[in-house]
C-alpha cells in the first residue's frame, strides 16, 4: 500500500496560496501538544480516536495529516486507507518541520 505524501515546504506553498480550502487538515497529536503549537487550519483529531471518529471524517475530499514528526500521521494514513479512505495525505516532518520553515522551534 503506496501512502501519498507531501513535503512540508509544499505543504505551506498550497496551503498559503489558499489551495486546500476544500481539504481538511487532521492533526493526530495529543491535547497538551496541541496546546503547544498548532495550526490554525488544522482541527485536532488524536491517533487513538480515528477509529472511533472516522464517521467525522470526510471521503469526498483530501484529509491532510499532521504529528509532531511524521510517523504517527503516516500510520493513521495507513489505517485510512485500510478503511476505505483514498485520499489521504501524509505531511512529512510534522510540526517539527512546519515550525521550522514558519520560525518555529518545536521538539
Amino acid at each position: 500500500m503506496d501512502i501519498t505524501s507531501i513535503q512540508p515546504h509544499k505543504f505551506l506553498e498550497v496551503l498559503d496560496q489558499g489551495q486546500l480550502q476544500d481539504s481538511i487538515i487532521v492533526d493526530v497529536r495529543e491535547p497538551y501538544e496541541w496546546d503547544y503549537y498548532h495550526m490554525e487550519e488544522a482541527v485536532l483529531l488524536p491517533m487513538q480516536q480515528i477509529p472511533h471518529r472516522m464517521g467525522e471524517l470526510p471521503e469526498n475530499k483530501d484529509i491532510y495529516l499532521v504529528c509532531a514528526h511524521g510517523v504517527r500521521s503516516y500510520r493513521v494514513a495507513e489505517f485510512l486507507q485500510e478503511n476505505g479512505f483514498d485520499r489521504v495525505i501524509n505531511v512529512e516532518g510534522g510540526m517539527a518541520a512546519i515550525g521550522t520553515l514558519r520560525g518555529f522551534q518545536y521538539d
